[in-house]
């Protein structure tokens, strides 16, 4: 698949040199809520471009960071400027998908309404069906290219509940980029989706990351996108760690995090594996009722 160049335009903030800040910056962060501390003395630095995984188990404060990072937590302690600015005002640049819940098959709303809603979504109800005017055209014309981008051209004009779940991802992640954001944080995107579906949801991910934008992907299994990542953050035990995949997807880390052995093994091609993860991802079922 082709991906045509979102070129979002530079931030601001750019240096004097010419050279971006980087798009996340978190110094010495905490967040403690209900009086348990989440995670403290956390150091994150994305930049501009990167494709970032935020890896833990369940409960270590995956989530916790992205709404951070959105401004809608506040931190206990620390500094956290997001696109140079601070928590929260920079989120009309930023593209967000939260945690999924799967669509009853019976919903009727098209996936292209759902895509448009990452554009007017913040009035109230979907756009009526009427003829298109020369005011929509630029809207509409948004709308069909992010759906093209991340093909879904075939399948956008069926309800949304009778598309496979996979297909629904690749509409989501349409809808988070039709803004054409600098910024674009998937929140467990591979969650409940078969191992095709997470490998084609993941590398197309990896294509956006490609255009320009800068992604954040929580995850709870590092090996489907494993491949495609430039950093990591590992988030256990209330702190992190952070680095180049090979720095930090290690036995010896990894067994230290999570305080239980793990074992990173090599495929044939060379490309690491993860095995003995705590909390396989079919435990969190729970939270997709």
């Amino acid at each position: 698949m082709s991906l045509t160049l979102l070129d979002p335009a530079a931030p601001d903030d750019a240096g004097l040199d010419g050279t971006a800040e980087p798009a996340v910056r978190l110094v010495g962060g905490a967040m403690v809520l209900g009086g348990r501390t989440v995670w403290s003395d956390v150091d994150v630095t994305v930049g501009t471009g990167e494709f970032v995984a935020v890896l833990g188990p369940n409960g270590v404060g995956k989530s916790t960071l992205i709404k951070a990072i959105l401004g809608l937590l506040p931190l206990t302690a620390g500094t956290l400027t997001v696109l140079g600015e601070t928590a929260g005002r920079a989120n009309p640049h930023i593209g967000y998908l939260p945690q999924r819940r799967s669509f009853d098959p019976g919903l009727r709303i098209r996936g292209v309404d759902v895509v448009r809603l990452g554009l007017d979504g913040h009035r109230w109800g979907l756009p009526l069906p009427r003829r298109r005017t020369r005011t929509d055209a630029p809207s509409s014309d948004r709308v069909a290219e992010m759906i093209r981008l991340v093909g879904a051209t075939d399948y956008a004009r069926r309800p949304i509940g009778q598309v496979s779940g996979g297909e629904q991802q690749r509409l989501l992640i349409a809808q988070a980029l039709v803004q054409e954001p600098h910024l674009l944080l998937l929140d467990e995107p591979l969650d409940s989706l078969d191992l095709p579906n997470q490998a084609s949801v993941a590398a197309l991910v990896a294509d956006i990351c490609q255009t320009g934008v800068t992604v954040m992907l929580v995850a709870h299994d590092v090996n489907p996108i494993l491949s495609y990542l430039d950093r990591v953050i590992y988030l256990a035990h209330g702190g992190a760690v952070e680095g180049h995949p090979d720095e930090v997807i290690t036995s010896e880390t990894l067994s230290r995090l999570y305080d239980t052995p793990i074992e990173v093994l090599r495929t044939r091609d060379g490309q690491p594996v993860v095995v003995g993860q705590p909390e396989a991802p079919a435990h969190h079922h729970d939270r997709h009722p």
